[in-house]
């Protein structure tokens, strides 16, 4: 869910080819007005009570027996329908944690103030030993209440980095159709008010009716209402962008633009083919640039045998000048030599195979476990 700025209408804002039929009908209320819920264009009203618990499981015997009996004349006194609604919500911290912050700064400033005026006294020597020890018996306890502050500051920042603190929420709805009132003509503030006073008997009667099993209840007002579906249209996005934080920006109207699920899986099957291609080419360009190096590797160890080759090319291609002999001896010579080289690159080659096995075949034995006898 999302918001829109003062002074704009659905119908002017295009989301996801949605109009605004669809939306009001998608989120099945038309308006909050009156600490009332309007529903089918103003053919059903809805009066929230939120209600307090109480811990069942820590009562005695008599106390749960006296919350049945109080909650069964409840039942018996409903003449309408009701419903039971609990919502579960992520307990948001950060108000909390600000309000704990401003506070500790102000105990901060009252202990170094009080710190410096023990200091001050202690160095006068116009007080005696018992006046000092009000003082500092004083001075203790700002300090401990500040460092019990600073204490309860980072035990709820670390209570809020749990994603798993929920609080729920308890609400019995009653709801009021105007066609009750027969074929009698009524324009749509006079509806508007018997709905108001009708529903407001109703939850009057709800409230006092709960009291007799200890449960306290209230109405609540139109930005309550507010909050309430806003916290069950956004379960997810609430945390991020809260009610309050909406509200205090300057937007006053709600309307959903949460994407289709088709719409949802295309995106996380784009995002996945983008990493996919991400690493495909990153492995294709390093499987280039190793075979690239190997080619490179394989062109300085033949380096000697190109060399040998270009030499005899051009000892070949000057053989008129040099003569059939002399160019025949310089090829078997640079043959020779080749053979010899390439011939002592294979026994050191083959000696640093020996020396690597001989090597592991220590190291494998080092590792072994020794025998140690015990000796009486």
């Amino acid at each position: 869910m999302k918001l829109i700025g003062n002074g704009q209408s659905l119908s002017n804002i295009a989301t996801r080819g949605y109009n605004k039929q669809s939306i009001t009908k998608f989120m099945e209320f038309d308006k909050i007005e009156d600490n009332m819920i309007v529903q089918k264009n103003g053919n059903r009203y809805l009066m929230v009570v939120e209600c307090q618990g109480v811990n069942y499981d820590l009562m005695s015997s008599m106390e749960q027996t006296a919350v049945e009996e109080g909650f069964l004349q409840f039942l018996n006194s409903l003449r309408y329908p009701i419903q039971i609604y609990v919502q579960t919500r992520t307990v948001n911290l950060e108000n909390s944690i600000e309000n704990y912050k401003r506070r500790v700064d102000e105990i901060e400033g009252i202990l170094r103030r009080k710190e410096a005026e023990y200091e001050s006294n202690k160095q006068s020597g116009l007080f005696d030993i018992e006046e000092m020890k009000a003082q500092f018996y004083e001075l203790t306890k700002i300090k401990n209440l500040y460092e019990y502050g600073r204490d309860i500051i980072y035990n709820t920042q670390q209570m809020s980095l749990n994603k798993n603190v929920l609080n729920k929420q308890y609400y019995i709805i009653t709801s009021y159709y105007p066609s009750d009132l027969g074929s009698t003509n009524f324009d749509k503030e006079e509806i508007k008010n018997i709905a108001f006073s009708e529903l407001y008997t109703r939850c009057q009667a709800i409230i006092g009716s709960l009291f007799a099993s200890g449960v306290t209840g209230k109405i609540l007002d139109s930005n309550a209402l507010v909050e309430l579906l806003y916290m069950a249209y956004n379960r997810d996005e609430a945390e991020v962008f809260g009610l309050e934080k909406a509200i205090a920006a300057g937007y006053d109207e709600l309307y959903s633009t949460a994407p289709e699920v088709l719409e949802k899986k295309i995106a996380a099957l784009d995002k996945e083919i983008e990493q996919k291609a991400i690493t495909r080419a990153e492995d294709t360009v390093e499987k280039v640039r190793t075979q690239r190096e190997r080619k490179l590797e394989e062109r300085k160890m033949k380096m000697e045998d190109i060399i040998d080759e270009m030499a005899k090319m051009i000892i070949q291609e000057n053989e008129p000048y040099l003569g059939k002999e002399v160019t025949q001896d310089a090829v078997k010579e640079i043959t020779a030599s080749r053979k010899k080289r390439n011939d002592e690159e294979e026994k050191t080659k083959e000696k640093e195979e020996k020396r690597n096995v001989k090597k592991a075949r220590e190291a494998k034995e080092t590792k072994k476990p020794r025998r140690t006898t015990k000796t009486a």
